[in-house]
């Protein structure tokens, strides 16, 4: 029997252009600081733009951008409320910052809820901020959000690498859309993601610099988009802006 979830989730995002999977083969990349940041960006351009945290376990986009006492409204589904020209949804909004020890059907029951109950609306792009790794998430933003495509964040190590690369491989042979690769943290003292790119056969977005004053803007978007890391992901969107993936 067919799940009504599914349908219910293919109304909710026909009205958004375009569907953005931030991922990373590994944890401690900084994936969710480029999806909170690539919103950021895409919406000071004027772009409509959502952005969902699906890190069920550690949720922390709302962290980074500090939003703080907003709550989603209830009107035939939920409305996410918006923060600097962002709908944001995220688990937080229903555990309460608990955490949740979530797989299998238990996280795809939540997945397709949240999905199927949260009214975007019209939106150019949503932000999909995913858990890191090969999992639960990533199968079923595959299975039930047709037109997703994903950027995938890396560090130069090898550990990073080889975990992005096994993402990546995966997402080919699915036939999932890859936007590019993004290296993330990058010093003077490593080498560059984009000499090892023949190996990972995907575009290659750009890279942002290792700030260790990051973290002290966490929380405030404003000090946050005068980052050097925000000015190098500024001409990282401009790229991805026109990146053509197949479909």
């Amino acid at each position: 029997m067919l799940d009504p979830r599914i349908k219910a989730i293919e109304h909710r995002l026909s009205q958004v252009n375009n569907i953005i999977a931030v991922s990373s083969g590994k944890g401690g990349v900084g994936k969710s600081v480029i999806a909170s940041i690539l919103a950021l960006i895409l919406a000071k351009k004027g772009y409509k733009v959502g952005l969902i945290d699906l890190d069920f376990t550690s949720p922390s986009t709302h962290l980074i951008l500090g939003v703080k006492e907003l709550f989603p409204e209830e009107k035939e589904g939920i409305v996410p409320p918006t923060f600097e020209n962002i709908k944001i949804m995220s688990i937080i909004y229903f555990s309460k910052d608990k955490t949740l020890s979530l797989r299998g059907q238990d996280f795809s029951d939540s997945f397709l809820e949240i999905l199927a109950i949260t009214k975007w609306g019209k939106l150019d792009y949503l932000i999909l901020d995913m858990p890191p790794g090969i999992n639960d998430a990533t199968l079923d933003v595959i299975r039930y959000i047709r037109k997703v495509k994903f950027i995938i964040v890396t560090t130069s190590s090898i550990l990073s690498l080889a975990t992005a690369k096994k993402l990546i491989d995966a997402l080919n042979i699915l036939k999932i859309g890859i936007i590019g690769i993004i290296e993330n943290m990058k010093s003077e003292h490593t080498h560059s993601v984009k000499d090892k790119l023949d190996k990972l056969e995907t575009e290659f977005l750009g890279e942002t610099s290792f700030d260790p004053e990051l973290e002290k803007c966490f929380g405030n978007t404003q000090m946050l988009l005068k980052t050097k890391m925000a000015v190098e992901m500024e001409e990282i969107v401009n790229k991805i802006l026109n990146v053509k993936v197949y479909e």
